[in-house]
């Protein structure tokens, strides 16, 4: 690919990431406000993601009407989400309509988080809370990173308490954007048919005013507590069981490896859909590699009926003992790395989708990777890595098992 880089920063801090993709006739814009759930203190817990839906509500020149019919005028594809550690809005456009999107979601960053629509937004928040609790996965993640990041950030769910978001005041919310929305806390990534110093023009135009508030980004990595917890929750017919270990960071050389490891062992015609699912010991099972820039963790879960959790944790601890001890099968490997390859090779092509991987590496690493380095990192996992992976993070020992579902299981 051809396709090149250029970088920014502008004298109130908002750094600026541009990747241009010559062969496109389309642009995707995004503003990384680097925030989110583990920025906040506890009595604020949720706020990060109550925020995202105000961005929305109105600034100083558009209502929240105006800004949806904005949208929509340009044939924007548009949307916002909020993580552990960020927050993202973006719009994908025609080329002719770069500056227009520059400037609506310029606008948005600069929020009025109008009072009259706060309560009514709080109630929406507070729905979604009740939703996630009716689905067991969402209340098992949860007790997860409760129970093995205790007391930290990461402990709490992004989406907050009914007791903190509840309570929480719009003015408490404003003193919270006012600094973590400043633009020394912003990156600013396009990616598409660009030409950079017309980027670089629109964004002093549209962001050059705004004021900087010296953000203080250091956080602190979490301390991993091995154990056992369990939740009896009578309202679901299924019983979760789950485990987590310790895992690589998003930035360790091992990251892609740790990806194989969680494919070869919980993806698609995965160890786990073979031995677990196939055989009716549960209806789904798999492994996942959870990462942030300074931790990880690698879960591993089922679903089943509840008189079958222990045989479903057999099987589980069975095949996460047999990948550490053995060695992996070399097409199990290529399989895998396959259809990472035909992933990254699709999302290379659009803005869109590289807007979200360029923003992943600005955050963690300070820089974008090219398409053809994130392949060069696939192509580098072999059953070696792999075995040296486990070496350094073993998944069958020292881990934390939890247990959601009718059944009280297991008894300590």
């Amino acid at each position: 690919m051809s396709n090149t880089y250029a970088y920014y920063t502008l004298d109130n801090g908002l750094r600026i990431v541009i990747e241009v993709m010559p062969d496109v006739p389309s642009a995707a814009v995004g503003f990384l406000a680097r925030t989110g759930s583990r920025d906040e203190t506890p009595e604020l817990a949720g706020v990060s993601h109550f925020l995202e839906h105000m961005m929305f509500k109105g600034t100083q020149r558009r209502n929240w009407r105006q800004i949806n019919v904005a949208f929509d005028a340009m044939g924007s594809t548009y949307n916002a989400f909020t993580s552990h550690d960020r927050t993202f809005y973006f719009g994908w456009v025609a080329r002719e309509n770069l500056d227009r999107q520059i400037e609506l979601l310029a606008d948005m960053m600069r929020s009025a988080l109008p009072a009259e629509e706060f309560t009514m937004e709080k109630n929406v928040i507070l729905e979604e809370i009740a939703m996630s609790k009716d689905r067991i996965e969402s209340v098992a993640v949860d007790l997860l990173l409760e129970k093995v990041y205790p007391g930290h950030a990461l402990s709490w769910p992004i989406l907050g308490y009914e007791t903190t978001v509840g309570g929480m005041e719009r003015d408490r919310m404003y003193e919270y954007f006012q600094r973590r929305y400043a633009p020394d806390n912003l990156v600013l990534i396009v990616a598409g048919n660009v030409d950079p110093e017309e980027v670089r023009r629109m964004a002093e135009q549209h962001c050059g005013q705004w004021p900087p508030a010296g953000v203080n980004g250091a956080r602190q990595a979490p301390t991993f507590h091995p154990g056992q917890d369990r939740v009896q929750m009578d309202r679901f017919q299924q019983q979760i069981v789950a485990i987590a270990c310790p895992a690589v960071p998003g930035t360790h050389e091992l990251a892609e490896t740790a990806s194989a490891v969680a494919t070869i062992l919980g993806g698609e015609n995965s160890r786990f859909f073979w031995n677990i699912c196939q055989t009716g010991i549960s209806p789904r099972a798999g492994a996942f590699h959870y990462d942030w820039q300074d931790c990880g963790l690698m879960i591993v879960w089922g679903m089943c009926d509840p008189d079958n959790a222990d045989r479903l944790l057999a099987a589980i601890d069975e095949e996460s003992r047999r990948i550490v001890s053995q060695p992996v099968e070399d097409h199990e490997v290529a399989r895998v790395k396959n259809k990472r390859r035909t992933s990254l090779a699709a999302e290379g092509e659009a803005p869109y989708h590289r807007l979200t991987q360029i923003m992943d590496d600005v955050d963690y690493r300070g820089k974008a990777r090219t398409v053809e380095e994130r392949l060069a990192e696939v192509d580098a996992v072999t059953p070696a890595t792999i075995h040296r992976y486990f070496e350094q993070y073993p998944i069958h020992e020292g881990g934390h098992l939890i247990s959601v579902g009718p059944r009280d299981w297991p008894r300590s």
